[in-house]
């Protein structure tokens, strides 16, 4: 909790460093922190997500419509984690939009029987990458904080990782994804199954009974 406390503040900290920037400022006294008082986690996850809402920590703050904070039920014990926000779920504020998002949907309400409001989705960057380029580490970084603080709000039996870049970002793990494709993670408590990103399948189609079998494990999760 220290921890997530600490990451928290320095979140705050960078966003009024940016406020500060954008009015003009270029330097600031040196200044202490009052860690018992001057900043606190948010109480809810609705407090979170609007603290995702307001975000300025980085440059990807500048080109979206909104940033994403996610959606669904905050007590979902399904959490699916995609790596960053598309141009469409941008502009339409939509999180299953387009072929990608349709097939999706289909894995959970047709395979997994659930209802897209009964799980929740979210993604490791809230905002969509500029001119559509793959979001850098650092940009990652500035979004952590909040996605683990909506994992120990919601704290879901599964979280089903959409692709290799999600997969990754979160754990950390940069080895070959197809050894951990399928396989289950202990991760915090919580049960982690990768599978292959929607927008893969779509690609190679010749996968989807290899993710119909991965689906089936995460179904027995739940």
């Amino acid at each position: 909790m220290v921890g997530l406390l600490k990451s928290y503040q320095n979140l705050v900290l960078l966003q009024n460093l940016y406020r500060l920037k954008s009015i003009g400022f270029e330097y600031i006294d040196h200044f202490n922190i009052n860690e018992k008082t001057s900043y606190e986690i948010p109480a809810s996850i609705e407090e979170l997500s609007a603290n995702i809402s307001s975000c300025h920590l980085c440059d990807l703050s500048k080109s979206r419509t909104q940033s994403m904070s996610g959606h669904g039920n905050h007590q979902a014990d399904l959490l699916v984690l995609d790596f960053s926000v598309s141009q469409t779920q941008d502009s339409s504020n939509n999180y299953y939009n387009g072929r990608s998002g349709e097939t999706l949907k289909n894995m959970i309400e047709k395979v997994l029987n659930l209802d897209v409001n009964d799980v929740f989705i979210t993604h490791c960057i809230k905002c969509k990458p500029l001119n559509s380029n793959k979001p850098s580490s650092s940009e990652y970084n500035s979004c952590k904080s909040y996605l683990y603080s909506q994992l120990e709000f919601i704290k879901p039996k599964v979280i089903m990782a959409l692709g290799e870049d999600a997969y990754t970002h979160l754990t950390g793990d940069s080895g070959n994804f197809e050894d951990a494709r399928g396989h289950v993670i202990d991760f915090k408590g919580m049960k982690l199954i990768p599978i292959y990103h929607p927008n893969y399948l779509l690609r190679n189609p010749e996968s989807k009974k290899t993710t119909l079998n991965d689906l089936n494990t995460i179904k027995s999760f739940l």
